[in-house]
């Protein structure tokens, strides 16, 4: 067993702890602490049993099963967050782990990779492709923001209609990404299949050696139904704990939800995607981290935003203007570095010094009422 998956074994020890913080009263910040400990193993074991669901379900079927499940973690915690009024906080999470991905992920895996290979390639029609994808998630994000701020005297149910209208323009361009990628252009994705990606997205989660690998589907489906339960109790502690344990460590709500959130909802992926890339399997991160980028910003807040209006929480696409300008500063300087179809260690740490910059904003960001 490798030791990333002896420390989320470890890790589960936090669930009942959690819990037990929770009815024994220990108070918001050991229960924020201690839940946030729990998701890690959770989100990992959702990652890996949905990889290999996959690997048994095949291309098609994997591939529709990674697109639905692959930010289900994000969601769960933000869909509990939105239901508790935590609008702002549901936002921030939404850009954070844009940011995030881009930032953080890619830049861990192209640096890691880097010091092991020299260069590393990748597809960059795929790259260009994504880039544009990406490109379309940052107008739609600002275009309701512009409109709040350009529009003197706009109503918020107004902005909410607008931006259910936009989400769904989002998810039908979510679809056709899938049927780009999956069915009419397959040929441009290195990795032959979604079977051949989940198996190898399965040996780095499991980190042992997958050849002639047979999945239970009975089990594995078992793992991903506990795992998200599991997620959906301690998403509940986390959140109810939020706002007293983070004014208690001095952080802002907007620190929180882009930095802190994403950080616990992705570090499996975040592994996993740094894992391959070590592995010369530039291609599969990046598919990772890009791919959870365009499944926020196309598919996770849409969902969201239509959510919203089913619960009578007043979810829309206007955001804080400021995370605007870091998600469009992480999309400008991803795509930039991304362009060419190859990858070192210095590029990596430009993304990760991004992020750093980034981050410091975002710490140093003092609350503005009626922003975002």
């Amino acid at each position: 067993m490798s030791l990333k998956n002896l420390v989320f074994l470890g890790l589960l020890a936090f669930i009942p702890i959690s819990i037990a913080a929770h009815f024994l009263h220990w108070g918001s910040l050991v229960v924020f602490l201690t839940a946030g400990a729990a998701i890690l193993p959770l989100a990992a074991w959702m990652g890996t049993a949905t990889e290999e669901i996959a690997v048994v379900a095949g291309p098609t079927l994997g591939g529709l099963l990674n697109a639905t499940f692959g930010n289900a973690t994000e969601l769960i915690i933000a869909i509990v967050a939105l239901n508790a009024g935590l609008i702002d906080v549901v936002k921030a999470s939404l850009t954070g782990s844009i940011i995030g991905n881009l930032l953080l992920v890619m830049g861990l895996s192209m640096l890691l990779g880097g010091l092991r290979y020299k260069e590393q390639e990748f597809q960059p029609v795929v790259a260009r492709v994504n880039a544009s994808s990406m490109n379309l998630a940052v107008i739609a994000l600002l275009l309701p923001t512009a409109v709040n701020y350009t529009s003197a005297g706009i109503d918020e149910v107004t902005i909410q209609k607008l931006s259910v209208a936009v989400a769904i323009v989002l998810i039908g361009v979510y679809g056709l990404t899938l049927l780009f990628s999956m069915k009419t252009h397959t040929y441009l994705y290195d990795a032959a299949t979604v079977e051949e990606d989940a198996i190898e997205m399965a040996e780095a989660s499991l980190g042992g050696d997958t050849e002639d690998h047979k999945p239970n589907l009975v089990l594995w489906t078992f793992v991903l139904f506990c795992c998200t339960i599991g997620v959906a109790i301690e998403s509940e502690l986390l959140v109810d704990s939020l706002e007293e344990a983070t004014s208690m460590l001095g952080l802002t709500a907007l620190f929180t939800g882009v930095i802190l959130l994403p950080i616990i909802g992705n570090a499996a992926e975040h592994a996993t995607a740094v894992t391959v890339a070590m592995k010369d399997k530039m291609d599969l991160s990046l598919s990772v981290a890009v791919g959870s980028s365009l499944q926020i910003a196309l598919f996770v807040a849409p969902v969201l935003v239509i959510a919203g209006w089913f619960l009578g929480q007043p979810m829309d696409l206007n955001f804080n203007p400021f995370e605007l300008v870091a998600v469009a500063v992480a999309v400008l300087i991803t795509n930039s570095i991304s362009s060419d179809g190859k990858s070192n260690w210095l590029e990596g740490t430009l993304l990760l010094a991004a992020y750093a910059v980034l981050g410091l904003a975002f710490y140093f960001h003092p609350v503005v009422p009626g922003m975002g």
